[in-house]
């Protein structure tokens, strides 16, 4: 079933509105919030303008972000493509795209639309730049602005409600001010607070913060739609709202839980434009949608071929294709730290799959520690007051593998991997994953530093796993690092695979050796030793790390701190990842990891080498 859906993906699907009857299509985005509407049957939400939009139109209660965070969601959403198919993966990354591949405004462009953008971008790509994608991309852009008589598409995006909202004071008092007394809320009497968090002022605090920006961002919405009734196109023109990620709080953005992933999204169709009983007022649809799904829906309403290529389909219009049985995601770096995870989910359960599971959930990142729920997390770690569903997260690991049913576990809190009664479950979503993974040509596998390298040469990261070989190529990487978490019954395999000849699965198996630290024994010391000198960068910092990790630190020292300063930009970065996961041992390397501070344009290579220097110094963590 998930093979032919992809399969009618991409197909090319042909126009079903007439070019005289074109749409306008107005997006209306907001940024980091779950389906926290009162049209989404939450008890606290105070939400009219949205309560009333969807009763004039279709909400979706399966709607899903490709990831936990917004640039490479909103890579996903406005090519078409899965972030880790085409290199936008990484959170703040820049991937060269092929030169074939069109963000879809471009495709409306050409069919005579007006496509204006206010304003946020963050596509993770130069080429095209948003003057390319875009007729206006500015705080200015309006769909006012077009020429009589052509037909819009317009996007405006709503930042008050992003994670800096609740945690800066002032930024949520100027988005809130003009709320009434009846707006605020009343954070003792919040009953939807996750279990999976302190209950604490502080954390009721930051969860009633939410609700409030919601609110401010509805009487934006409502302003929207008035400007469209007020000028006489609210029934010649599509309304779409959609969130690009959920919650900005820990546990939820940059995770692929649905906290993370699922969003709220409404669509009002104007009579005139319906086609097979779609967009009926009041409506409710269960089907399962995709954030790459946004842009393939807009062509195919407006009547614009929705080219073969895109991974996304359209869940709008006429001649539909096949419902998706699942919705996938992928979460790679965030910020400073890297964890390699996918997700699929389809109407019950969702599975997840820890490619480094070593890590721990939390791992130290600068803009969410800054957070009151976060510091209130830290805090009740330290006190030993977590509540049981929160203190899976404080491990230091996490399994491999997870399995939830959301219809008993709506908070996925209890693992169903290993329960007997959900092997077969288990089984065929771990297959369902991997077909994706292969289906996509998933390079999130490759180390960031190898990425770069590669895509000098392939011409884009897209084409990095389209030769010959490359859907192979993901199941051989999703093996390997498999066996990288598996501890000693895979040393063999491990020790073997050092000797590939592809860069990747040798920075896997040193990865997987080094894991195992000492027990590892003395051949794989040697082994080890053997790759410092590798030619790619993320195997001589792999092969170095556990070189220390097996015991000789002397040797594997000077290495890490060569790559600290070396060209390769995100090596640099997992060099200084590795010295701060040292700790007391990385004390030898306090110089250069002081020197890591000054003159480096990678702002996230002096996040993690500040880290390390005030662990070794005893000082606060004080960001520069």
């Amino acid at each position: 079933m998930l093979r032919i859906g992809l399969l009618l993906a991409a197909i090319v699907i042909g126009p079903a509105v007439g070019r005289g009857q074109r749409p306008n299509i107005l997006w209306l985005s907001c940024e980091d919030i779950s389906p926290h509407l009162g049209c989404y049957g939450d008890p606290h939400a105070i939400t009219p303008n949205l309560d009333a939009l969807a009763a004039q139109g279709t909400r979706f209660s399966h709607a899903f972000t490709a990831a936990g965070v917004c640039a490479p969601c909103r890579s996903t959403i406005i090519t078409g493509m899965y972030q880790n198919s085409i290199g936008t993966h990484h959170m703040r990354c820049n991937a060269r795209l092929p030169a074939w591949l069109k963000p879809f405004p471009i495709l409306l462009r050409e069919a005579g639309y007006y496509c204006t953008n206010n304003s946020k971008t963050d596509y993770q790509f130069q080429h095209p730049s948003a003057s390319d994608i875009w007729d206006e991309s500015s705080s200015r852009a309006h769909w006012k602005n077009r020429p009589d008589g052509v037909p819009f598409f317009a996007v405006f995006n709503f930042t008050g409600c992003h994670e800096s909202g609740i945690a800066s004071e002032a930024k949520y008092r100027a988005v809130t001010a003009g709320l009434t007394p009846d707006q605020r809320q009343d954070p003792a009497r919040l009953t939807t607070l996750p279990p999976y968090y302190p209950d604490t002022p502080i954390v009721r605090e930051d969860w009633k913060r939410n609700y409030e920006l919601i609110t401010a961002m509805d009487a934006w919405v409502g302003q929207h739609l008035q400007a469209l009734e007020e000028a006489g196109l609210a029934d010649d023109t599509i309304v779409f709202f959609w969130s690009d990620h959920g919650v900005g709080l820990p546990r939820a953005k940059r995770w692929l839980y649905d906290s993370g992933t699922r969003i709220p999204l409404i669509v009002r169709i104007p009579q005139q434009f319906r086609v097979a009983g779609q967009g009926q007022p009041g409506s409710v649809e269960s089907r399962l949608v995709s954030s790459v799904d946004f842009g393939p829906t807009v062509l195919r309403l407006c009547g614009v071929d929705v080219p073969a290529w895109m991974q996304g389909q359209p869940f709008l219009g006429g001649d539909l294709p096949a419902e998706r049985s699942a919705v996938f995601g992928a979460r790679d770096r965030m910020d400073e730290r890297y964890d390699v995870i996918r997700s699929m989910r389809d109407h019950r359960f969702r599975y997840i799959r820890n490619f480094e599971p070593l890590k721990p959930y939390y791992q130290y990142m600068n803009t969410p520690e800054k957070g009151a729920t976060m510091k209130e997390i830290r805090r009740a770690e330290r006190e030993g007051t977590l509540p049981p569903a929160a203190r899976q997260y404080a491990l230091g690991y996490k399994p491999a593998e997870e399995l939830y049913d959301l219809q008993t576990d709506p908070h996925e809190i209890h693992n169903l991997a290993e329960d007997p009664r959900y092997q077969q479950r288990l089984q065929r979503m771990r297959e369902a994953l991997l077909e994706w993974q292969m289906e996509v040509r998933d390079i999130g596998l490759i180390p960031e530093a190898e990425i770069v390298l590669r895509e000098a040469e392939a011409g884009s990261r897209y084409d990095i796993l389209r030769q010959e070989g490359g859907r192979e190529m993901v199941a051989v990487l999703v093996e390997i690092a498999d066996a990288a978490s598996q501890g000693l019954p895979a040393k063999d395999r491990l020790l073997a695979a050092l000797h590939n000849p592809d860069a990747s699965i040798r920075y896997w198996a040193a990865t997987g050796l080094g894991n195992m630290g000492r027990a590892a024994g003395a051949d794989a010391l040697q082994a080890l030793q053997r790759r410092l000198d590798d030619g790619s960068p993320s195997v001589r910092i792999a092969a170095a790390r556990g070189v220390c990790r097996l015991g000789d630190v002397p040797r594997g020292l000077p290495v890490l701190v060569e790559e600290l300063r070396s060209p390769h930009e995100w090596g640099r970065l997992a060099a200084a990842i590795v010295l701060d996961e040292m700790e007391e041992q990385a004390r030898p390397a306090l110089s250069a990891l002081q020197q890591a501070l000054h003159d480096q344009p990678n702002k996230y290579i002096v996040r993690v080498a500040n880290k390390a220097v005030n662990d070794l110094l005893g000082t606060e963590h004080q960001v520069p």
